[in-house]
């Protein structure tokens, strides 16, 4: 479903949410104070504005609370991040995420108004690890403290049967997603998918389950 989203900021990280909202179809409204910023996001936005979001009339100016989500990407400076965050919320934005760069930021805008906060140095620093301190795991998504999702090569002692041959819910206690071959990803799994060596695999589970068996 097309969305109508609010970006503040527009640094790299900012740019490149933008980017992807675009690509997605959604509409986007962007605004930084910084011109330069601004212009180079023109060819990525719906529309963009060179205005300061601490101020509380402009932002009342832009009715706030018509976009389905606001999206406050400042990360140089905490201060105006908190205050358009605060602002944002105060004048009836539906749902606001914002970036953090330090783990007490994540905190005091949690407090103060965002409904999600991203950490994206945190959050990329903890897939680096996982997905490269460990030789088998080619990638990595986590859901919750619990559960996650990794990408990892086929095991030996799946090769040549399929998954219901392999009972993999009941014996592993992990849900096959999806298998690639070749680069190319089937994600239409039955009892009848033939695992194959060479092939990579798609799983979700709970870490104590992946652990087990995969040695993650």
């Amino acid at each position: 479903m097309k969305k109508s989203v609010l970006i503040v900021g527009l640094g790299r990280y900012g740019r490149y949410v933008a980017k992807k909202m675009n690509e997605l179809d959604h509409e986007i409204l962007a605004v930084d104070k910084d011109e330069e910023k601004v212009n180079l996001a023109l060819p990525f936005v719906t529309n963009a504005l060179v205005a300061d979001t601490t101020d509380p009339r402009f932002l009342e100016s832009l009715g706030v609370r018509n976009f389905d989500l606001c999206i406050v990407a400042i990360g140089d400076d905490f201060q105006s991040s908190l205050e358009t965050t605060l602002r944002l919320k105060e004048l009836g934005a539906q749902y606001v995420v914002s970036r953090a760069s330090r783990g007490i930021h994540e905190k005091f805008l949690l407090r103060n108004g965002a409904d999600e906060v991203v950490y994206p140095e945190k959050q990329l620093a903890n897939w680096t690890a996982i997905r490269y301190g460990y030789d088998h795991i080619l990638d990595y998504f986590q859901l919750g403290d619990d559960y996650a999702v990794y990408e990892l090569p086929m095991p030996e002692a799946w090769a040549g049967h399929t998954i219901g041959e392999l009972d993999i819910r009941r014996r592993y206690h992990v849900n096959v997603l999806g298998i690639k071959e070749k680069g190319r990803l089937t994600v239409e799994i039955t009892p009848a998918t033939q695992c194959a060596a060479g092939d990579t695999v798609l799983v979700v589970g709970h870490r104590k389950d992946l652990t087990k068996f995969f040695h993650i």
